[in-house]
């Protein structure tokens, strides 16, 4: 190997940084330095943290990766945030929230900005995951922007996927109406000190039980205060039990076979959108029917096959 995939391989921090910023602004040189590494992926643990805001999720991440250095594990977070309307780049909330461990060699944050994407995740969160994984991080946590409904993706790219609640904000039946219920392996009802905090958990459990589990796991819900630590243990014994499940049943090996295919697929519409539209800026014919779509002369479908059919024919 050569270049910056040979320095992450051999735990080079920097060369690491600068890929994921290349990466993040997809850089094509950026990729093929991903394929050298992509041989040294697929052994970290990946755990996913989403829930509304407010509900405390960055702080959870803080709490959760000292728990994790507790345990002598290694650590790389992944905090997607919201997108500046200035620069288009992250607002670094999270890696401020997460100052603790700035100096910590075992532990590596990066923000990343969602730039328009829907699902809670950044374009470039599964990249990052893997430089990450390739630098040798034992866990990985990724951090949703929190932007509610659409915050489903996470169930894609995380072997763990962790829903964070808190009582008296209506997020029990918030989350029946964003299909949280289905997505979660382990649920955490945060700021457990207040009011309602029972009532919540009843409600939880009663939503468990009335259906949409994914598989024959007995989702916990795990109390806990993150502001003060308590219930964090508690969280990455639930996290490590999920694990060992997972591997016993054989879903494991399966997660990611469903993380590898959503992947691909999600790549392989990356590229033809990107060379669909190369083509139409270079094909004026192409461009004078995308004045006629415009217009409402000839229908999207037509349009689309016009452009793909060009695309075959190498114009």
């Amino acid at each position: 190997m050569t270049g910056l995939a040979e320095r992450i391989v051999q735990g080079d921090r920097r060369a690491a940084a600068r890929l994921m910023r290349l990466l993040d602004d997809r850089i094509p040189a950026a990729y093929d330095e991903l394929k050298t590494l992509f041989p040294h992926t697929g052994k970290s643990y990946i755990v996913g943290i989403t829930g509304s805001p407010g509900s405390g999720k960055s702080t959870l991440t803080n709490q959760l990766v000292k728990a994790y250095r507790q345990r002598g594990k290694t650590v790389g977070v992944v905090a997607i945030d919201p997108t500046s309307p200035f620069s288009g780049g992250a607002i670094l909330g999270d890696r401020v929230r997460m100052h603790d461990h700035e100096t910590d060699p075992g532990v590596f944050i990066r923000s990343l900005a969602t730039r328009g994407n829907l699902g809670g995740l950044s374009r470039s969160t599964r990249d990052v995951i893997h430089v990450l994984e390739a630098l040798g991080k034992d866990v990985i946590i990724v951090e949703t922007v929190g932007v509610g409904q659409d915050e489903v993706d996470i169930v894609g790219t995380a072997h763990t996927a962790i829903v964070v609640l808190v009582p008296g904000m209506g997020d029990d039946i918030q989350a029946i109406k964003a299909g949280i219920l289905e997505i979660a392996d382990v649920f955490l009802l945060n700021k457990s000190d207040r009011e309602g905090a029972d009532r919540a958990e009843r409600e939880i459990r009663m939503m468990i039980e009335l259906g949409g589990r994914r598989t024959a796991w007995d989702t916990p819900i795990v109390r806990a205060v993150a502001t003060e630590g308590k219930g964090v243990l508690d969280l990455a014994d639930a996290i490590e039990r999920h694990r060992a499940w997972l591997r016993t049943r054989g879903e494991f090996d399966e997660r990611m076979r469903r993380s590898r295919d959503a992947e691909f697929w999600d790549t392989v519409r990356q590229q033809l959108r990107e060379r669909a539209e190369a083509a139409l800026a270079a094909n004026p014919e192409l461009q004078t029917m995308q004045k006629k779509l415009w217009a409402g002369e000839i229908d999207p479908y037509s349009a689309a096959d016009r452009l793909l059919s060009s695309m075959g024919q190498g114009t």
